[in-house]
């Protein structure tokens, strides 16, 4: 009997944990990849990626469980000029013909103030997969978004070098900065 109550009590503890794992999903419509990268040494360009998804899981409102997920369509890159986005996606740099996707997969969030933690994933590009560490700012969360969903906002932060993904045009980096700002400013809603 008392094998059976401690296996019943076990099973509880596993729906108990399983049922507090939530799914969100970003909001296209209120989350921007952006991305800034110096040209010639004196200006910069700033761009960014159109079409993605992603998900961030985590248990209950504990930012520090949380698992982002990406999928970043390298095809819809846009930095307002045409020409200049069709090189972007030619074998010179993202090479999008081979390598569509681009991808984020998150490993540890660690809290380091109150509403600021540290992110560290890994970031593939053109099948190179690299550990990358943001700056990830928690915005807040919004009960109800006037149209009835949940709402949760952040802010991540980093710098990468194009150089370590293969995108590797200009090796002088004296026309196109070697050095790439990445500001991602994601909103998700509850999944329901």
């Amino acid at each position: 009997m008392k094998k059976l109550i401690l296996a019943f009590a076990l099973l509880l503890s596993v729906v108990s944990f399983a049922q507090k794992k939530q799914t969100w999903k970003v909001d296209n419509y209120h989350s921007f990849l952006n991305f800034s990268i110096k040209h010639l040494g004196v200006s910069f360009v700033d761009g960014n990626f159109k079409s993605y998804e992603g998900t961030l899981e985590m248990d209950g409102d504990k930012i520090e469980t949380g698992s982002f997920n990406f999928v970043v369509d390298a095809n819809s890159i846009n930095t307002g000029i045409e020409a200049r986005d069709n090189h972007l996606k030619s074998a010179d740099f993202f090479d999008t013909a081979s390598f569509g996707k681009i991808t984020f997969v998150s490993k540890s969030i660690k809290k380091i103030t109150k509403n600021n933690y540290i992110l560290i994933g890994d970031l593939t590009i053109k099948n190179v997969t690299k550990k990358v560490t943001f700056n990830l700012v928690y915005g807040g969360k919004a009960a109800n978004d006037g149209y009835g969903n949940e709402k949760l906002g952040f802010q991540a932060t980093t710098k990468i070098n194009r150089f370590d993904f293969g995108v590797a045009y200009d090796p002088t980096g004296a026309a196109v900065g070697k050095e790439v700002n990445l500001q991602i400013n994601l909103e998700f809603a509850k999944a329901k």
